[in-house]
């Protein structure tokens, strides 16, 4: 018991500080990596994209996005919005804008089948009526830089990529959305390895985000597109995995710059989002799951208890000067990627509640999905067979 005591609460503190240095390294090679995506120059031929945005009940967003991909700098594209059987003002506030908008096309969604995401199903209609040499999706809650399609591309063609996606710029609200909405982007830069990933060809070294993905039309189609992940609640990731077990080339940029977008309204719809996505990501894999969260919270609030402890009379072993410099560095792995995905780094120090609230989320995750009980935007989510691993 005692040994066990003198590791919690002296021997771990000096194994995070070693991993939080390691940790360090990996996020500011990531932003060197996602920088770098970007030296590109224009290219001279600059070949026809179609932009292509599901939109369900986004009312409050839906204009602001579409008139910011009409406004691109780019010679050659369509915009095509899907309204996925929106039930609230999103389908007039689109049918107002393509009266006034020559450019812009809107097709209303069909019935899926069953078993099938109504976003995969959608972005399926979409590439239907798609023309464009590339493929370019995104969300109905962006917004998008002028630039943003031209640098896309050049990116593109300039890595020789067959995928090009990138994490924007998350606007932040309530209390609830600035504790849980930059979780999947930090975790990204600071445990996902870029220049590793890249080489290792495994689904479990891949990212991606659907805000901002960018096709080669003939690789999306190799893989099955949409269609080839039908059931997928993360669809994002599912397409990435696939180019990448398929042999075809992706690279992540930095688009903090170029794309903003707020992906909640409020704080329960922030819960719902990361209910529906934790679990998922993981591919429904329990024991990698539980094991990744766990870590989580010995990482990043074991230290921030035992400070407590020290200082009221408890954990003597302790060393007051190795727990602040553990602190301190954890604070610094949240702030740097944080700086560089434009979010507001004051929320760096409240990093032990982001934890604990991301930690209640994926507990409500992991609940839904194993009771079946996964909703989204008024529709039940059929949650796919859990494993052990």
């Amino acid at each position: 018991m005692a040994s066990l005591v003198q590791y919690f609460s002296a021997d771990l503190i000096i194994h995070l500080i070693i991993f939080q240095v390691v940790l360090l390294f990996i996020t500011i090679w990531n932003i060197t990596l996602t920088r770098r995506t970007r030296r590109h120059a224009i290219p001279d031929h600059l070949p026809p994209v179609s932009i292509l945005v599901p939109a369900r009940n986004e009312e409050d967003n839906i204009a602001t996005c579409v008139l910011s991909l009409l406004e691109q700098d780019y010679p050659a594209f369509e915009l095509i919005i899907l309204d996925d059987h929106s039930t609230d003002q999103t389908g007039s506030i689109l049918a107002d804008l393509a009266r006034r908008q020559p450019d812009l096309t809107v097709i209303a969604g069909k019935p899926g089948a069953e078993g099938q995401t109504g976003k995969n199903w959608a972005c399926c209609q979409l590439v239907q009526k798609a023309g464009g040499e590339l493929l370019f999706f995104t969300d109905a809650d962006t917004i998008h830089h002028p630039k943003m399609l031209r640098r896309a591309v050049a990116a593109l063609v300039g890595e020789g990529a067959d995928l090009i996606t990138g994490y924007p710029r998350q606007i932040l609200g309530s209390f609830c959305e600035k504790l849980l909405v930059p979780f999947f982007s930090w975790a990204v830069m600071v445990f996902f390895p870029l220049g590793i990933a890249y080489s290792i060809k495994s689904p479990l070294f891949t990212t991606a985000v659907g805000q901002m993905m960018l096709f080669k039309r003939e690789a999306y189609h190799k893989i099955g597109g949409h269609a080839g992940v039908s059931s997928s609640i993360v669809d994002d990731l599912s397409l990435a995995r696939k180019i990448h077990v398929s042999g075809f080339k992706w690279r992540v940029m930095d688009v903090a710059d170029l794309i903003s977008c707020r992906m909640y309204r409020t704080s329960k719809q922030a819960l719902e989002g990361f209910t529906k996505n934790l679990f998922a990501a993981f591919e429904f894999r329990l024991l990698p799951f539980l094991f990744a969260f766990l870590w989580l919270a010995i990482l990043f609030l074991e230290p921030v208890l035992i400070l407590i402890l020290n200082a009221l009379g408890y954990a003597q072993l302790a060393q007051p000067e190795q727990l602040t410099t553990c602190i301190l560095l954890a604070a610094a792995v949240w702030a740097v990627p944080y700086f560089h995905l434009r979010l507001p780094v004051w929320l760096a120090i409240f990093y032990p509640l982001t934890i604990i609230a991301n930690e209640i989320s994926a507990l409500r995750s992991l609940l839904a999905s194993l009771r079946g009980e996964l909703i989204w935007k008024d529709r039940v989510i059929q949650p796919s067979n859990w494993k052990w691993f």
